[in-house]
Formats: structure tokens, C-alpha cells, sequence
């Protein structure tokens, strides 16, 4: 399986009395990520499986991910992609989708650097998670603990440049 991990794009400031669920991306956080996934796009990216984060911002990303990737699913949310989550939450959630090719999880910081550091077995790994980062684990066995390999990590500074 292929696991990606895509950090939600740029959102507005919280607002007095807004959730913070309820934050938006703005016109700048849907800008980047579109030119981040279509260079993953491009490079033969895609998702046989969508979950996200039930947060705005995340649910955004997602669409966004969709359209980019022609994906025709229902996106799913889930709690265990919440920025508070637990990776081993997380690692549950993947296990009930282990028959998917492409597994693309949509969420937050800080869970992200620590389910990426998770997936790979090495909770001591830091991992400067940026918004709209897309990271690529590929993962064999699903048994009790991952052991998931690298493959890389696109940041929307390079997409950029790349552009």
C-alpha cells in the first residue's frame, strides 16, 4: 500500500468564538495545494481511498485532492485524523483499509510529524511537517506495529519552483 499523508493548506486566522474545526483554507492555502498536487499528479500520484480530518480546512484539502486526482469516491471522514489524535489511532483506521493501492489521509500537525515518524517505526524521527506537505510511506504488513519505507516528502516550496 501506498500511504500519503497531506497536511491541510494555509487556513485563516481563528476568529472570537470560532471553532477551530470551523477554519476555513484561504485563497493562497487552495493556490499552493493545487500546484503541489498536480505535480504529484503529474509525477503518477493518485488515491484509491480519500480519508480526512472532519475539520473544515481538511475537508477542503480533500476536495481539492479530488478534483486533482479525478477521484469519483466518497471522501470519508474520520476523528482519527484530528490534530490530537493518536498515531495509533491512526494505524487502526489504515489497517481497516488495507486492502487499498493508495491510501490518502488528509489531517493536521502535530499528528502528522508523529504518524509519519509512526508509520516508519521510528518515533524518534522529526519531521518538519509543513502546511500542504504530501508525504509518501509505502507499507507491506499491517501487523500489531508499521514498519512503513520512505519514499519522500514534497513540500509546496518546491512544487513552486518546479512550476
Amino acid at each position: 500500500m501506498q500511504i500519503y499523508l497531506l497536511r491541510h493548506g494555509i487556513a485563516e486566522n481563528g476568529r472570537t468564538g470560532q471553532s477551530d474545526s470551523e477554519r476555513s483554507l484561504t485563497s493562497e492555502g487552495r493556490k499552493k495545494l493545487r500546484e503541489i498536487l498536480c505535480l504529484a499528479r503529474d509525477a503518477g500520484v493518485s488515491a484509491s481511498l480519500i480519508l480526512s480530518s472532519p475539520y473544515r480546512r481538511a475537508v477542503q484539502t480533500a476536495a481539492i485532492a479530488a478534483e486533482v486526482f479525478s477521484y469519483k469516491e466518497e471522501l470519508l471522514r474520520t476523528r482519527a485524523l484530528e490534530p490530537t489524535a493518536s498515531p495509533s489511532d491512526v494505524w487502526e483506521e489504515v489497517r481497516a483499509h488495507k486492502g487499498e493501492e493508495q491510501l490518502l489521509l488528509v489531517g493536521h500537525e502535530p499528528l502528522f510529524s508523529s504518524l509519519g515518524a509512526y508509520l516508519l517505526g521510528a518515533q524518534e524521527l522529526a519531521i518538519d511537517f509543513k502546511k500542504g506537505a504530501l508525504l509518501r510511506i509505502d507499507l507491506e504488513s499491517f501487523g500489531a506495529q508499521p514498519h512503513g519505507v520512505l519514499k519522500w516528502l514534497l513540500v509546496p516550496k518546491l512544487a513552486r519552483s518546479a512550476g
